[in-house]
């Protein structure tokens, strides 16, 4: 296994900058945000680190020789949409990128791409699923073409009244992943899994590491903080952003020697990279990259003889 990091926390550095501050702090590998170049459409998404629209084949060569350089690996490149957003627009614009990122992997010699499955946050599950299908089937026989996995983060997107039912991300839970795995099996689809959505949703954070085992492709390392003082003033129904807090690894509700003895039990032996979405050590880019380094010191003791 391998420490790194999202870079969607410093967007105010360019690629080079990045890789210097991971080798400089002792990361082995950062996850490159590649979304359109332009405005965020939310908070922690419109980084572009990797500008995959532009990206030729002297530029991706460049790019490998700098992660060379730093010693330093790419573990994937990650853009995070709602490809089945109920807008038709907004959701074809998702997927014509999504389809860059993956043809933009194998050029920097990556097989790995993390994003989200979408949703239509106005209807069920059930209502959802056959446009599900009709869009990921072929994003996968593309990734399949390209000889990338693609890797499925499990946040909710569900957070604040914009997002209100049902979330803009369909694979949150085990019992759908069994049914997504199911209906469109390839061993290019799998799961970027972040055990701080299971805790938002008061599950087991480690329950579903040995079934889905074959499935990690990739891992985020954030934790949660649920305030319970908080839910008896608003209940669980309330938007969650009323009721926890996002930590840094450590300093929420997660047992990470629990975590990450169950993950290696598993045999993973993959990237874990940590996510910063914790406002607590101000925002910052010095604050942000002092999170990193706290977040570090509490997970490499997990990594060490790797």
């Amino acid at each position: 296994m391998k420490l790194g990091f999202v870079t969607a926390i410093l967007p105010e550095l360019n690629l080079e900058q990045v890789l210097a501050f991971a080798a400089q702090k002792g990361f082995g590998c950062i996850e490159v945000m590649c979304w359109p170049v332009g405005k965020a459409e939310r908070k922690f998404a419109g980084v572009t680190h990797i500008d995959v629209a532009a990206l030729s084949s002297d530029q991706a060569g460049e790019i490998r020789g700098l992660c060379t350089r730093y010693d330093v690996e790419i573990s994937g490149l990650g853009f995070y949409p709602n490809p089945l957003d109920p807008s038709p627009a907004v959701a074809r614009h998702a997927v014509d990128h999504l389809k860059k990122v993956i043809a933009a992997a194998p050029k920097l010699g990556l097989n790995t791409v993390n994003t989200f499955v979408g949703r239509d946050w106005t209807r069920s599950v059930d209502e959802n699923w056959p446009r599900f299908l009709k869009t990921w089937k072929p994003i996968i026989r593309f990734a399949e073409s390209h000889g990338v996995r693609i890797g499925i983060e499990n946040c909710p997107m569900l957070f604040t009244r914009d997002e209100w039912p049902g979330g803009k991300n369909l694979a949150t839970t085990p019992a759908i992943w069994r049914r997504m795995f199911n209906d469109i099996p390839s061993d290019n689809f799998g799961l970027n899994f972040d055990p701080s959505h299971f805790a938002l949703q008061f599950m087991d954070p480690v329950s579903a590491l040995d079934e889905f085992k074959d499935k990690l492709f990739h891992l985020h390392a954030k934790d949660v903080k649920i305030h319970p003082e908080k839910l008896d003033e608003v209940g669980v129904f309330a938007c969650p952003l009323e009721w926890h807090q996002p930590r840094i690894p450590g300093y929420g509700d997660i047992d990470w020697a629990r975590f990450m003895g169950t993950l290696l039990e598993t045999g993973y032996d993959g990237p874990v990279c940590i996510e910063v979405e914790d406002g607590t050590f101000g925002q910052t880019l010095a604050g942000r990259q002092r999170a990193l380094e706290v977040a570090r010191n509490i997970l490499q003791p997990y990594f060490a003889g790797q």
